[in-house]
């Protein structure tokens, strides 16, 4: 079975508190919002305390083209990608001319040469590495990632595979973007960047978490659930209200019906690796699956210190189970996203 063989997270330099994104808020709407004041309660609604930002507050507030923001994102994508890595790789034990293939996950930028090209050549990894550049997938690319790099490895035993899940929400705000989704994004989305080591059965790891399996669903007619609108402006963030009552119609049969084909139960699952999505999605969950206990704390707790990363989240989830303890067993990490659609995976995770 394909293995975890490290995982690593990074913490960008601007990490704020969400009072201070509050006030940057405040400062960008208040001429178009009259009624700003009674608005600015969605940002203490989010239960979110601090967020990951890859630039300073003041760069927001200021108009930037797309063109000038995109290359933002391949700058930065690239640098901290880099060291997401370069951390994964000491942490995994091996040489970086073992890595045999490459996952690259985002969906808040544009590049080609994708960023898992410009990675090889600034890293100097092996020139016949196997790329899999993905864009689209949004919060959902973190599982989806996961299981498409784990089916690499399970395809190829002697396989190394390096994932990585980077986005730079922050760099898709729209500074002249006086909706309702673009403020309620700007009290939720955050950056991030997270990597993943995943070897095949010809690798020892030190770590005893396998994957055994995964699913995905597309839900018909739910295309305007989630997304991006692309203006010459750049990309505008869309989501729907109706979010929650998805999760809630469907959440319980998706997952029970999943793990059915596995000969699993929901009782058999012991570490529930979730993204949060927001506070109503993580309710969501939690009056829809009958699990007692706290069983997604890890899950708000990695919203409540980084808010909302898109596709990196479920794997700052999974990375706060490994060094924070986990119960020997089963894993599912599960997550939402434009489609309007879920990933779902399987883990076995036990203790050394």
């Amino acid at each position: 079975m394909p293995s975890l063989a490290s995982i690593s997270k990074i913490d960008f330099p601007f990490k704020i508190s969400q009072e201070q994104a509050q006030q940057c808020a405040k400062e960008v709407f208040k001429p178009s919002f009259p009624e700003i004041e009674r608005m600015l309660g969605v940002f203490k609604n989010t239960e979110i305390n601090t967020r990951n930002f890859c630039k300073p507050l003041d760069y927001y507030k200021a108009l930037h083209t797309f063109g000038e923001q995109n290359a933002e994102y391949i700058s930065v994508s690239l640098e901290y990608s880099v060291k997401a890595i370069e951390e994964c790789i000491v942490s995994a034990g091996i040489k970086k001319e073992e890595i045999t293939d490459i996952v690259f996950i985002s969906s808040t930028g544009l590049a080609t040469p994708s960023i898992d090209a410009l990675i090889i050549n600034r890293m100097r990894l092996n020139q016949n590495i196997n790329r899999t550049p993905i864009f689209g997938l949004g919060c959902a690319g973190g599982v989806s990632g996961f299981s498409k790099a784990s089916v690499l490895a399970k395809a190829n035993p002697s396989a190394v595979v390096l994932l990585v899940a980077l986005e730079l929400c922050s760099l898709t705000f729209l500074r002249n973007d006086y909706s309702k989704s673009n403020f309620v994004g700007s009290s939720l989305f955050s950056d991030g960047v997270s990597a993943c080591i995943i070897v095949g059965d010809n690798h020892h790891t030190k770590n005893n978490i396998h994957f055994l399996a995964s699913q995905s669903k597309l839900y018909y007619n739910s295309l305007d659930v989630m997304g991006w609108e692309f203006l010459s402006e750049g990309f505008k963030v869309l989501f729907s209200q109706d979010i929650p009552d998805i999760i809630s119609k469907n959440i319980y049969n998706d997952v029970t019906s999943f793990l059915e084909k596995q000969q699993l139960t929901l009782a058999d699952i012991k570490n529930f690796i979730f993204h949060p999505g927001g506070k109503k999605v993580l309710a969501a969950y939690t009056e829809s699956l009958p699990v007692k206990g706290d069983f997604l704390k890890n899950t708000r707790d990695i919203m409540a210190e980084n808010g909302n990363m898109s596709s990196p989240t479920v794997l700052y989830v999974l990375e706060r189970f490994i060094s924070q303890g986990f119960e020997d067993g089963y894993g599912l990490m599960l997550a939402m996203g434009p489609g309007f659609s879920s990933e779902m995976a399987i883990l076995q995770m036990n203790k050394n």
